[in-house]
């Protein structure tokens, strides 16, 4: 079933409710984004484009990128949304490993994309978009279980990106995934999108679509604490999707207004933050429901599963009588209702609670394949599992608690060391707004511990490292300590571990000199001007 049939659905049902908000002003009823994307598909199809065509979307977060999204969808094609803040060369080479036959872009993408665009593949600009009221309206193309729907280009952070096949099974078993397990949806609730829309994130349009919600995208095209506050006290019941960065952000802005004499109340009209993406230290969500409140709810997957292995309910997060609340509070949950998750070893085998070992998930939501890359599907499914890559173990009761990506496990004199456990005792001590720890080689240990730390007030190596003395064992604690303003993130808020071990391969080629504003290195090193 193709699932434009729900466009079509809400257009009837719920014809002249909003669905498409600029900020706090509405853009379309159901009624009129539908007769949009029927009479877009038109236009599609007269450029020669077939049920199964790729059509690439590389542009910035607007309404009018769900209302092509939802035209391509009822033309009979396969989305391929294209990360905003790409290169043009990097965008390239997407639309032509995917065969895309058609890019639509805004005026900023267009202009990257230019010189770079593949042989084959035409290029719309928002300026040559057609005016499609005039054209007859096309009917809802026809699509197998099956089929590709939307095909997603993982980050790239260790080589070229791959496509994740996600067919129209496993856009609408996500959509059920979060409509029974994140929360219920009815008509008139808003979410909003600072999250890009190119990414998972912008999958949670897809139940709103369905039970006749608002989809808000915000004026300034991402996130802002303030702006998200207005639009939810303007839409009410507003939900959106957050990675662990923009939680961060969030609660410093609230926390600043409190400070500043605006009062400490929650955010009005809020309903939840669904936060995820990146690891959610416990000592970050504790803060977070002190100074925004009730209105949390954890999610874990990847593009391969999109949103959907586990997730830590409202009704979880918020059980203090629970005897190891906090303990699942600092877990990722439990499997979603479309999946079953198991921790397993190297030879696949199923591992006992509490022992570490690489998360692998099956079920409805799990993507059909690389794009033309079998090699790569074999190695990711095996035995119908899909091997995430992350290091995790499972309690008695069915809740994961991550480690690490594998690729990220410390190896220090042949122990072990989780860098989420270091980078958790940091964040304990008031001093350090941020941090992420890496290995790095050394002839004696293999590797050694690595923090890279943002301070928010003054800490003296000697200080933190006594603090990691007093929460994790000796073996674990940093050996090398860098202080930086900032840390490398990608756009969806994750931090760029690969880049901190570039950065501290030149820090030691070096001999520690500085790679950067704010960065020191040596014994008794701080974070300068603190």
């Amino acid at each position: 079933m193709n699932l434009a049939h729900w466009l079509a659905r809400s257009a009837a049902i719920f014809g002249d409710r909003p669905a498409l908000a600029h900020g706090d002003t509405v853009v379309c009823n159901y009624r009129e984004f539908a007769d949009r994307a029927a009479r877009g598909a038109h236009w599609l199809r007269g450029r020669g484009l077939a049920p199964g065509d790729r059509v690439g979307l590389f542009r910035g977060n607007a309404p009018d990128y769900l209302v092509w999204l939802w035209t391509v969808w009822w033309a009979g094609l396969v989305a391929v949304p294209i990360n905003a803040k790409l290169h043009g060369r990097e965008a390239a080479y997407i639309l032509g490993h995917s065969g895309a036959r058609l890019c639509l872009v805004d005026a900023e993408r267009g202009r990257t994309l230019g010189a770079h665009l593949p042989a084959g593949c035409g290029l719309v600009g928002a300026e040559a978009l057609p005016e499609v009221s005039g054209l007859p309206p096309a009917d809802i193309a026809e699509r197998a279980e099956d089929d590709d729907a939307w095909l997603f280009y993982t980050s790239g952070t260790t080589g070229r990106p791959k496509g994740v096949q996600l067919t129209v099974r496993n856009l609408r078993w996500c959509t059920m995934a979060y409509l029974a397990e994140v929360q219920p949806v009815s008509p008139g609730d808003a979410m909003l999108h600072p999250a890009p829309l190119s990414h998972g994130g912008g999958l949670y349009h897809l139940p709103y679509v369905l039970n006749g919600g608002l989809n808000v995208v915000p004026a300034s095209g991402g996130f802002d604490g303030a702006e998200i506050a207005a639009l939810a006290a303007r839409w009410r019941n507003a939900s959106f999707f957050a990675a662990p960065t923009m939680v961060h952000r969030l609660v410093e802005w609230a926390s600043a207004r409190a400070a500043g004499g605006a009062g400490a109340r929650p955010i009005e009209g809020l309903a939840t933050i669904c936060y995820g993406g990146g690891p959610m230290y416990l000592a970050d969500i504790e803060r977070a429901l002190a100074v925004i409140g009730p209105h949390f709810a954890q999610i874990y997957g990847q593009g391969e599963s999109p949103m959907t292995i586990t997730v830590l309910p409202k009704h979880v997060v918020l059980d203090r009588a629970q005897p190891r609340h906090r303990e699942r509070l600092a877990s990722v949950g439990y499997a979603q209702p479309m999946v079953e998750v198991s921790v397993r070893d190297a030879d696949g085998r199923a591992l006992p609670a509490g022992e570490p070992g690489e998360v692998c998930v099956r079920g409805e939501v799990v993507m059909k394949g690389y794009w033309k890359d079998p090699a790569a599907t074999a190695k990711a499914i095996r035995d119908g599992w899909l091997h995430t890559g992350d290091v995790g173990a499972l309690d008695a009761d069915g809740f994961l608690t991550l480690l690490d990506r594998s690729k990220d496990l410390i190896i220090s004199g042949g122990t072990n060391i989780y860098p989420r456990e270091v980078e958790e005792a940091l964040l304990t001590h008031p001093a350090v707004a941020e941090v992420s720890v890496i290995g790095a080689p050394d002839a004696d240990w293999g590797e050694v511990v690595v923090a890279w730390v943002v301070l928010r007030a003054p800490a003296a190596e000697a200080e933190l490292d006594a603090h990691c003395l007093e929460h994790i064992a000796r073996f674990k604690r940093p050996k090398r300590w860098r202080f930086t303003e900032a840390l490398p993130k990608n756009n969806y808020g994750k931090v760029l571990k690969t880049e901190l071990r570039e950065r501290e391969r030149a820090l030691v080629a070096g001999q520690g000199e500085k790679t950067g504003p704010g960065e020191t290195t040596g014994k008794g090193a701080t974070k300068e001007g603190a």
